[in-house]
């Protein structure tokens, strides 16, 4: 998954700074439909990672069932804040 891609994907370019607040609300609504429906675990964690940036991602109890992929999820939280500060 190139991120790119995912961007113009959902929400029909890769400046996101050029996405209205309804463009951005609708591109965020595909992407969590997605999430749930998607079944291939790297797909799913790329998914949430986007959904997670753009301050939208499901709790990680919602999201990933196994505890291996939520400490993952949890230290690329850890990574974010850290980069945010």
């Amino acid at each position: 998954m190139e991120l790119d891609d995912q961007l113009r994907r959902f929400f029909g370019t890769d400046d996101l700074g050029t996405v209205t607040p309804v463009g951005l609300a609708a591109g965020i609504e595909r992407m969590q439909v997605e999430l749930g429906l998607e079944q291939d675990p790297a797909r799913r964690f790329a998914l949430w990672s986007l959904l997670h940036m753009l301050g939208s991602a499901p709790d990680l109890d919602v999201a990933f069932k196994d505890e291996a992929t939520r400490d993952a999820a949890r230290n690329f939280m850890d990574m974010i804040d850290r980069t945010q500060s």
